[in-house]
């Protein structure tokens, strides 16, 4: 089982984000952090990389729900969705698969709170 939900877009690094912002915000996610990790490598190791940012996505009302089932679920929360330069004019997004996480906790519910997420983030990628 692959951990995570991918589409390569011919759109531009910018495009990208602002596509995928959008098309989070249609399933009821909000991000919640944006971390530009191109920005970090350079500032704390001085390396170059190519465009690179991790938004960390919430559907308030999922996450609620997943917190009511397991306390500490909240380790594994928001879903992280990357957008990266992958070469050539092309951006990679991707999104963590919730149901490959959630396998590391003994808990049926949550698993199938879990498939909710998987079919709103696959949303989200099928979307851009």
């Amino acid at each position: 089982m692959t951990y995570y939900i991918a589409k390569t877009l011919s759109d531009s690094f910018e495009q990208a984000i602002a596509h995928t912002i959008a098309a989070l915000k249609t399933e009821g996610f909000g991000v919640l952090t944006d971390i530009d990790v191109k920005e970090t490598m350079k500032k704390k190791l001085d390396v170059d990389i190519p465009a690179y940012r991790i938004l960390g996505a919430c559907n308030p009302a999922l996450a609620y729900e997943a917190l009511k089932l397991e306390s500490h679920v909240g380790a594994m929360l928001p879903c992280n969705v990357i957008v990266r330069d992958a070469g050539n004019g092309q951006t990679e997004v991707a999104a963590i698969d919730p149901v490959a996480s959630m396998m590391a906790i003994d808990n049926s519910a949550l698993k199938a709170a879990a498939q909710e997420v998987r079919a709103k983030l696959a949303r989200v990628i099928d979307s851009l």
